[in-house]
């Protein structure tokens, strides 16, 4: 059924904030064809929320309470690749977006975005379409012939774990911290 037919397409939000959850359901729900179907502030009650509630689309965003949207987007991918799934972060795209579509992500928009440009891309992505900013799209055309490996751009060399370690190290913990939350040695974190 269509929402055409009365069905609202049934969004899933996860974030960490929960002022950004509350806007966010209250943007969608104002819309005749969206609704909310759940919300999650960690990696865990994500995967639990989309098995057990089946949306039709997931907003995540990349900083969770436990765990992390890349690892999220990659692994529900990997269970659910029909899953659709919108990335909706403060972290730079041009860093982060071309990793989220490649971990399965179907679009990636920045939260500085107005919120029409949010219903835009939600809309595209459950119609099975990818979104992206501009620049990102000119930054995707542009690399579709180079290697990945071959880039002057030393962040693009980075593997998703080193730009998660990264992004760790820039939120301030600790060594020790980032391999409690990884459960990994000290060690392989500072190797990273």
């Amino acid at each position: 059924m269509t929402a055409a037919m009365g069905t609202k397409r049934q969004i899933l939000i996860v974030d960490d904030h929960p002022i950004v959850r509350q806007g966010l359901r209250r943007m969608f729900e104002a819309e005749p064809d969206l609704a909310v179907c759940g919300e999650a502030d960690s990696e865990p009650v994500a995967r639990e929320q989309i098995r057990t509630k089946k949306p039709d689309i997931v907003v995540v965003d990349l900083s969770l309470e436990r765990g992390d949207g890349i690892e999220l987007v990659r692994q529900m991918h990997a269970e659910m690749p029909e899953l659709r799934m919108l990335v909706l972060s403060m972290h730079d795209e041009t860093i982060y977006a071309e990793r989220l579509l490649a971990a399965g992500a179907m679009g990636y928009i920045m939260k500085q975005a107005a919120s029409d440009q949010l219903l835009i891309a939600v809309r595209r992505v459950l119609d099975g379409r990818t979104y992206v900013s501009e620049t990102v799209q000119r930054s995707l055309d542009q690399r579709a012939g180079e290697n990945r490996s071959e880039t002057n751009d030393p962040v693009a060399r980075l593997s998703n774990r080193e730009v998660q370690i990264l992004n760790m190290i820039g939120r301030g913990m600790s060594s020790r911290e980032i391999a409690q939350e990884f459960t990994l040695s000290v060690k392989t974190i500072e190797s990273h």
